[in-house]
């Protein structure tokens, strides 16, 4: 008996470190192949075998570590045909019991298979926004630009905006003072832009001076657009208000500042004051 409990035992070990050792092995295999894959001649989408990938490897660690499981029962001379047949219809009772979870497996394959978005992407999912961490079968993890982590519920995700598909749209506000020379500074911002696409590789199309945006009581607007890179209107904005500054400022373009006018009465005009109310 001592004997025969020890070869189970010697064969649940082997059979679980095979299936750990196996689900590593896989799963390094298939990182190796979808690097292959990107790395070679034909146009491939990275994002999107990134999040295959990591599909793939955690399918492959279901279905092995279930293999192994069933295995494991064997050897302890367990009925598998009935128990398999059993599971099956627990497996449906659990379906119409556990809906939310079957709606996130959906609605999980349907968000790959229509890429959707992917892993590497800039999204915001409700109030979350950040960059897509993990897509798995059922939950999104999406990971902010300050370090929270947030877990969605596949079956949760409606309303998607993916800032990572198209290209950008870098927007810098200019603002001059109503004494300067508005067609000057035009002139001067257009020279400016002309050079701005060969100091910014982000840049993929001219910038352009859209005009007065508005007018406050203070200053004058202007308004200047550049087409850049998904997700890199930010670094390439900032760049080019420090760019900017420096430009006019060597040109002599005064930039507006708030100003008060102080009044001062004498005397006499106080009481002449006084004197016309009473």
């Amino acid at each position: 008996m001592w004997i025969g409990l020890i070869i189970v035992l010697l064969k649940v070990v082997l059979i679980t470190v095979a299936a750990v050792v196996l689900v590593k092995v896989l799963r390094v295999l298939i990182r190796k192949t979808f690097s292959v894959r990107i790395k070679g001649p034909l146009l491939y989408n990275e994002r999107r075998q990134q999040t295959l990938s990591k599909l793939l490897s955690n399918v492959v660690a279901y279905v092995v570590y279930f293999i192994a499981a069933v295995s494991i029962l064997s050897t302890f001379t367990i009925d598998i045909t009935g128990l398999i047949a059993g599971a099956g219809v627990l497996g449906l009772a659990v379906g119409f019991g556990a809906q939310n979870l079957v709606r996130d497996v959906i609605t999980g394959f349907f968000i790959i298979f229509e890429d959707q978005f992917s892993v590497g992407d800039y999204v915001r999912i409700g109030a979350a926004e950040g960059t897509v961490e993990e897509i798995g079968l059922r939950t999104t993890k999406v990971k902010a630009w300050t370090g929270e982590l947030f877990i969605f519920p596949n079956g949760n995700i409606t309303d998607v905006v993916n800032f990572s598909i198209h290209n950008s749209i870098a927007v810098v506000d200019v603002n001059i003072s109503y004494e300067s020379d508005i067609t000057r500074v035009e002139k001067l911002i257009m020279e400016f832009l002309n050079g701005l696409q060969d100091r910014y590789e982000q840049i993929i199309k001219p910038a352009e001076l859209l005009g007065v945006q508005n007018l406050t009581t203070t200053e004058i607007v202007m308004r200047i657009t550049a087409e850049t890179l998904p997700m890199q209107h930010f670094a390439v904005a900032r760049g080019m208000r420090r760019d900017l500054k420096d430009f006019l400022d060597q040109r002599g373009v005064e930039i507006p500042y708030p100003r008060m006018v102080m009044m001062q009465r004498s005397p006499e005009e106080v009481t002449t004051a006084r004197n016309a109310k009473t």
